[in-house]
């Protein structure tokens, strides 16, 4: 009998999983919105059904008859959604960017014996498997990962187009960023340290803190070195730094003429339909992975490099393929009991298994996202 799959959340990277794993096995997409499923259901082979996430009763009820639950939901429910799940003892593979640990549920995983992959995207995802492929055949010493999405014309002015949940875009230039250094666990605010680095076929970019090292700091605590950069065109990062340093990012609300409002609210409101991917807008995704280190008692540097591009054919954004079809493979591997591993599993140890490791670049490959890869 095929196995039955439900995927929470039909946004850009939602609908492209329940997609590509129609292919193979009984899909079914879930959100609260109607009209999304509807015209999801109108072009694929997926079933759909409507449901609050929030309601944790009607969550637990949705996800009962099935074999596999994927979580895509805006991060601020991430957490409570992966807890539920966990609770219903169904097997998850998660990309819901939260800001709590996923690893203070890994007893709860347990008890419950199940598999829960999280922060299963490009990055956090395919960086951390990388990392966590190297990391069992070397000794690292830094770990160093640059990536963005970006909208392949620059439109003024802010040259930036939500590739993936506009809400988790604010969260990731207001969350403190944490990198290592020496072993050590700095803390800077997010949009610091701003780099110019130089990407071939792409030209010049720059790189910004960002809170994506995730489990890496405690999973990675023997290497010295580790930070996650986020990527956008020159001049965004301190546009946004100058809306946060103002307040429009606040949720505490401020008296407006008698009317209590939170900035972020407004901010929202008239932001979101400025960073509106539009009918032919593309986009291109970019990543540069850095792992230096000693292998076999030489010095050793490998450089991953991903540019993938917006798909003209299926009109398929680049972020919502490279981060749906990592996610997708992970499912695989889940369903197919290749990675049977019981408790919170972040994507290092994914990569820790080879033939795992390998069977991920296949798949990606197979869908035309490529990593290229350099050693030093």
């Amino acid at each position: 009998m095929d196995k039955k799959i439900i995927v929470l959340g039909s946004g850009l990277v939602g609908k492209v999983m329940a997609v590509d794993l129609s292919k193979k096995y009984d899909v079914t997409i879930a959100d609260i919105n109607k009209t999304a499923l509807e015209q999801i259901a109108k072009d694929h082979n997926v079933s759909i059904l409507t449901c609050d996430f929030s309601r944790r009763a009607d969550l637990k009820n949705l996800i009962h008859p099935f074999d596999l639950v994927i979580g895509a939901v805006p991060g601020f429910m991430g957490f409570e959604t992966l807890k539920t799940i966990i609770e219903s003892g169904k097997n998850v593979v998660d990309i819901s960017f939260f800001p709590e640990d996923a690893l203070e549920l890994d007893a709860l995983a347990k008890k419950h014996n199940v598999t829960a992959v999280v922060d299963c995207g490009v990055a956090p995802g395919m960086c951390n498997m990388i990392a966590g492929y190297h990391n069992a055949r070397m000794k690292i010493n830094k770990y160093e990962c640059l990536v963005g999405g970006l909208p392949q014309k620059k439109e003024w002015p802010f040259e930036y187009k939500a590739v993936f949940s506009p809400i988790d875009v604010i969260e990731e230039y207001t969350r403190p960023a944490r990198y290592v250094e020496y072993k050590n666990i700095i803390v800077r605010e997010a949009l610091s340290d701003i780099v110019k680095e130089e990407f071939e076929g792409i030209g010049i970019l720059e790189s910004f803190n960002s809170d994506g090292l995730r489990s890496m700091i405690s999973t990675f605590s023997q290497v010295p070195f580790m930070k996650e950069k986020t990527l956008r065109y020159t001049g965004h990062a301190e546009l946004m730094r100058i809306f946060r340093e103002t307040g429009f990012f606040s949720k505490e609300k401020i008296n407006v003429k008698g009317i209590e409002i939170s900035p972020l609210d407004l901010t929202t409101k008239l932001l979101f339909p400025k960073w509106k991917m539009k009918e032919g807008d593309e986009d291109f995704t970019v990543m540069r992975v850095t792992i230096e280190g000693e292998e076999n008692k030489k010095p050793v540097t490998y450089v991953y490099n991903l540019h993938d591009h917006f798909d003209r054919q299926t009109k398929t954004t680049s972020m919502a393929r490279t981060t749906g079809f990592t996610c997708t493979s992970a499912a695989r591997l889940v369903l197919e009991e290749k990675f049977i591993r019981k408790g919170i599993s972040p994507p290092e140890y994914i990569g820790e298994n080879e033939e795992c490791f390998k069977f991920v670049l296949k798949y990606l490959e197979e869908r035309n996202v490529r990593y290229k890869v350099y050693i030093e």
